[in-house]
């Protein structure tokens, strides 16, 4: 599945992760806008984003119309908010909780749709699971969201499960890519065969023996990249989409340009010692 916003446009391979950006925030999404992004990643999660000021660098950036942006948030359960700052009613039930979070989203957004919600993570039941699915399906019959996922869900049993109780519902899984969950082989391949978006996130920080690698260094020489750049264009090869939470405007424009352009493509043999990499 291609994902796109509102225009049409297809959406690039990199979006942009504001997660742990605090005060920077507003003016590291306006850069990255400035700078060819038009994807952004957030969530209504005080305790680790700062979505209203993601609103206020959106806003900051207004040659960027709203319809060629691809704003991706999430709904975090009670379980993953500080305690001292959940933005929504804990004591309400789980339904409301959700359209809580969600209205909080679309203001703090500045925004009347969403291109895209995420279950930040799944709840200790399937069934919870799927009750807040179907409040968000239910907020995209009536097109104030486009797409839905799950993120840092590690199961692909349970995946198979939801996606088995709630057909063509989960159309984007967003996982933390790194080796102690073998880099999602098999929720990559269930993603790929049924037509979901995989996205990760803590590509480079979970992966620092493979950027140091000898393999990825002669690829990053071959094709006149950083390590981390040339870790990037081989993720979007693969498939997926990755999550880019640079703070640097160099690095920005530099991951943009690698994943882009063709003369950063990677041989099929190259795509195969760094895949041998992963284990």
């Amino acid at each position: 599945m291609t994902l796109t916003t509102k225009s049409g446009q297809v959406v690039g391979p990199l979006f942009y992760g504001t997660a742990w950006k605090k005060s920077a925030t507003t003016f590291l999404v306006a850069l990255a806008l400035r700078n060819g992004f038009r994807a952004i990643d957030t969530a209504c999660q005080p305790k680790h984003y700062s979505e209203h000021l993601v609103g206020e660098g959106i806003a900051l950036a207004s040659s960027v119309s709203r319809e060629d942006l691809f704003l991706q948030t999430k709904f975090t359960l009670p379980s993953g908010q500080d305690p001292n700052n959940i933005p929504y009613d804990v004591n309400a039930p789980l339904e409301d909780q959700v359209r809580q979070s969600f209205a909080k989203s679309l203001k703090n957004l500045q925004t009347s749709y969403l291109d895209a919600v995420l279950l930040h993570s799944p709840a200790r039941t399937i069934d919870h699971s799927i009750a807040i699915l179907n409040v968000l399906d239910d907020f995209k019959r009536k097109g104030q969201v486009r797409y839905l996922g799950i993120s840092n869900i590690y199961s692909l049993a349970m995946l198979k499960d939801i996606c088995t109780r709630m057909p063509s519902t989960v159309q984007i899984i967003q996982n933390r890519f790194y080796p102690a969950t073998g880099h999602d082989v098999g929720i990559r391949g269930y993603c790929k065969d049924n037509g979901i978006v995989y996205q990760s996130f803590w590509t480079l920080s979970g992966n620092p023996n493979i950027l140091k690698s000898r393999v990825l260094q002669n690829v990053a020489e071959r094709i006149g990249a950083t390590a981390e750049g040339t870790f990037y264009r081989f993720c979007v090869q693969e498939g997926i989409t990755v999550l880019d939470g640079t703070t640097s405007e160099r690095h920005m424009q530099e991951d943009l340009a690698v994943v882009r352009e063709e003369k950063y493509t990677l041989s099929d043999e190259e795509m195969e010692d760094i895949r041998a990499l992963l284990g």
